[in-house]
């Protein structure tokens, strides 16, 4: 009788877990005590926040009847003709992105094959989940202490820029899934089209109305995050820990924690350093990358307090006391914790 032929295993991939590509089969048998989760619904492909669609279409809104509006008010003489200036914006903001565009690629440190080659490889398998069709390009320029990244586009052409300081070795504290989180971030901008010349040009008055414009644009963030989290769902905890406590204290940040207080704190002030942001608050932030069935807070800070259980999904737990809480009498000289308010 014939030996059965083995059954073919798919070749290794260089990417993991990119649509329509097989990922090699394991090499062991699983471990039977283990459940399966299936991914939860911001755990799975990348989607935009809910608010997104919404706003934007009230912000596009919103600059055509500006538009609309100068127009109107100079024909009918009750505005200066200097007016008509700002409907030269298309050209100023075509310059304004070539000038972006320019100023990486004369001043930057071009990520290749060669040069900063793990940044490199990050951009191109999250160009790669996220089915775009070109690479973008990819610069590293000089950071001098500040934490930061950016996407952005010039005609046909797609780039992110990487500050320095987030490719610094911390010691033990350097995280390379921390920078590829966010790095899978702002291809994520250019994955959801955040980086058009059309949208931000129907996008330019509506913007910068306060609320309105923040409330946009902490959408799209929430919206990159998912992507963000898709390149690499480890990255998060530290991506969190490099913004908030920097490059070399991210790994002494408790991410439970951290998540936990966007529920601790609270009061008017909180919603409104939130609702002023261009960014959602991080602790918000942090607690919508922990909870992955739901979508980040936009304007109400989150009320659960939750763990993570695998694949994005959390369960409730009952809450814990405030981080800074102490037991009675455990401070020296009688000292008391602060009071609340």
């Amino acid at each position: 009788m014939d030996t059965p032929a083995p059954i073919p295993r798919a070749l290794p991939s260089p990417i993991p877990n990119v649509p329509g590509v097989a990922d090699p089969l394991p090499e062991a048998l699983p471990d039977p005590s283990r459940r399966w989760l299936r991914a939860a619904r911001f755990a799975a492909r990348p989607q935009l926040h809910p608010w997104e669609i919404p706003v934007l279409i009230v912000v596009i809104l919103t600059t055509v009847v500006v538009y609309a509006g100068i127009i109107t008010l100079v024909a009918l003489g009750m505005l200066d003709q200097l007016l008509l200036a700002a409907l030269a914006f298309p050209l100023l903001l075509f310059v304004i992105r070539g000038l972006t565009y320019a100023t990486p690629r004369v001043n930057g440190v071009q990520m290749t094959p060669t040069q900063f080659p793990e940044g490199y490889r990050m951009v191109v398998e999250a160009a790669a989940r996220f089915g775009l069709e070109y690479v973008p390009d990819a610069y590293v320029v000089l950071g001098n202490g500040q934490i930061n990244a950016f996407a952005s586009g010039h005609g046909f052409r797609r780039f992110v820029v990487v500050y320095s300081d987030l490719f610094e070795v911390g010691g033990a504290a350097r995280s390379p899934e921390a920078l590829e989180f966010i790095i899978g971030h702002e291809v994520g901008h250019i994955a959801a089209g955040h980086t058009s010349y059309w949208r931000q040009l129907a996008t330019v008055f509506g913007n910068n109305i306060p609320l309105l414009g923040s409330a946009l644009s902490r959408a799209q963030e929430f919206s990159a995050d998912n992507y963000g989290y898709y390149a690499k769902p480890a990255g998060a905890p530290g991506a969190i820990g490099v913004l908030a406590a920097g490059k070399y204290m991210l790994s002494a940040v408790d991410f439970d924690q951290f998540a936990d207080r966007a529920t601790h704190e609270r009061g008017f002030f909180v919603h409104l350093v939130n609702a002023i942001s261009t960014h959602p608050v991080l602790t918000w932030r942090a607690a919508a990358l922990r909870d992955r069935t739901r979508a980040g807070a936009i304007l109400l800070r989150p009320r659960r307090i939750v763990r993570g259980i695998g694949s994005g999904n959390v369960v409730a737990v009952p809450p814990p006391p405030h981080p800074a809480s102490v037991p009675p009498g455990s401070l020296p000289n009688g000292l008391e914790p602060p009071p609340k308010f």
